[in-house]
């Protein structure tokens, strides 16, 4: 993928933006990550329409169409196509309503055909493998085991994981409160496994991480500060090596799609799944049927005289 170039954003343009973002945050209790993503795709159109001599408030479908030709020459997937299109919906759908534009240049035009992304998932004796690659004899080790078996257990995302603060823990009845997308709060049920690590954890070393000091994560570091997603993902690769996982297969998003489709395996129902995952819409569910369908293809093709 390469750049488009373009000239610098206009002032106008901007504030447009920014408008949009703070309604958007306003009336749909989006999450930052969301927020930055509408932002970055809206500069990019903002700025590509400065060099046209035109701005967002002016933009007609015909140059909305020359700017996602211009980014499939610079090798834009389809996807990242669609996501900029549904970002310009939302923006042109809100902007019409306040009376700020005349025009909605998104309309009657198709998103890309996407093609259907079935998500990567371990085997179970892979996730047990990474489960137990760290040295639980360490602090870190010890609060690396909790963290791998509560992602597992829970199907937490990772920014759920990192993010966990004391109060959303209750070890008594065994299950966490969360806050996902769109602010919505969700209980997850732990596991005996989950529950043993992660309150050995939080008995032993986590006092010995934070020496005295004060933090509001559950999972700290060694400077008594919250882990972040760059940290952990640095860790699962760590562990995935100890465990002989190829570093291309392993992430961890994989251990909360192995979360998904290992349930599923077990006759797990879809819409309990749903709760669990905190997907706003089934269909989102679906998807893991489909990996666990071609796991049983798998199975069957191995295994059967007549596979």
């Amino acid at each position: 993928m390469t750049e488009i170039e373009s000239p610098p954003l206009p002032e106008h343009d901007r504030a447009a933006i920014e408008q949009f973002v703070e309604r958007a945050w306003s009336e749909f209790g989006l999450a930052e990550n969301t927020l930055a993503s509408y932002r970055s795709d809206l500069v990019g159109f903002a700025r590509w329409l400065a060099g046209q001599d035109a701005g967002l408030a002016t933009a007609s479908r015909e140059l909305l169409y020359r700017y996602l030709a211009a980014r499939a020459a610079a090798k834009y997937t389809a996807r990242s196509n669609a996501r900029l299109l549904s970002t310009l919906r939302r923006y042109y759908r809100l902007m019409r309503r306040l009376g700020l534009v005349e025009q909605d240049p998104t309309l009657l035009l198709d998103a890309p055909k996407l093609p259907r992304a079935l998500p990567k998932a371990l085997s179970e004796g892979e996730v047990e493998a990474l489960i137990r690659a760290p040295d639980i004899a360490t602090p870190l080790g010890l609060r690396d085991r909790a963290m791998l078996e509560l992602l597992y257990a829970t199907g937490l995302r990772v920014s759920e994981l990192v993010g966990l603060r004391a109060d959303q823990i209750n070890l008594r009845q065994g299950v966490l409160r969360v806050t996902g997308k769109g602010g919505k709060d969700r209980l997850v049920p732990l596991g005996e496994e989950a529950q043993h690590w992660l309150e050995q954890y939080v008995q032993q070393s986590r006092p010995v991480l934070l020496r005295g000091r004060i933090a509001e994560a559950v999972f700290v570091t060694a400077r008594a500060a919250g882990m972040t997603r760059q940290m952990f993902w640095t860790m699962v690769k760590k562990h995935g090596q100890v465990a002989g996982i190829a570093s291309q297969r392993i992430s961890p998003h994989v251990l909360r799609h192995s979360f998904a489709t290992h349930l599923l395996n077990h006759g797990a129902d879809l819409r309990a799944l749903q709760l669990l995952l905190g997907h706003s819409s089934l269909s989102t569910t679906q998807i893991y049927t489909y990996v666990a369908r071609e796991g049983l293809k798998r199975l069957h093709a191995q295994h059967h005289p007549r596979g």
